[in-house]
């Protein structure tokens, strides 16, 4: 049997604060989304202001990049160079959803909806950095 780390609901808030706080320093509205390693969720808030498409988008984002282990930036990178049939995969594959990795495994995933697709993966990576995890394998 092996043991691994999964994310409690404490360890969900400091993420989500953590996104928040950056958001808020940029003065953008967002909602922000985390999801546990199967891609179910954990939290979901929408700040003030935040587009209402956003509360679809950025838990789409989060369970795209923890089901796809890659970043929702990869997964549109390799849309936008050509691979059409990645289309048809059941998830949202669009920047801002960053995989939360801990001692080399993913544990989640950070969606977040509502400003420029660089500036949403930007409020993701900065939950899961002041969290101390990476967003990478």
């Amino acid at each position: 049997m092996k043991t691994r780390e999964i994310l409690t609901l404490d360890d969900v808030k400091r993420i989500a604060a953590a996104a928040e706080a950056e958001a808020l320093r940029n003065h953008w509205a967002v909602t922000i989304a985390v999801c546990d390693e199967g891609g179910h969720p954990l939290w979901l808030q929408r700040l003030d202001g935040a587009p209402i498409m956003s509360t679809e988008l950025a838990p789409g984002k989060a369970r795209a990049a923890v089901i796809a282990r890659k970043s929702g930036k990869s997964l549109e990178d390799m849309i936008n160079g050509g691979r059409v049939a990645a289309l048809s995969m059941p998830l949202t594959p669009l920047e801002g959803g960053e995989m939360i990795v801990v001692n080399g495994a993913v544990v989640g995933a950070v969606g977040v909806s509502g400003v420029k697709a660089s500036e949403d993966a930007q409020v993701a990576r900065a939950g899961i950095t002041a969290f101390g995890a990476s967003c990478s394998l």
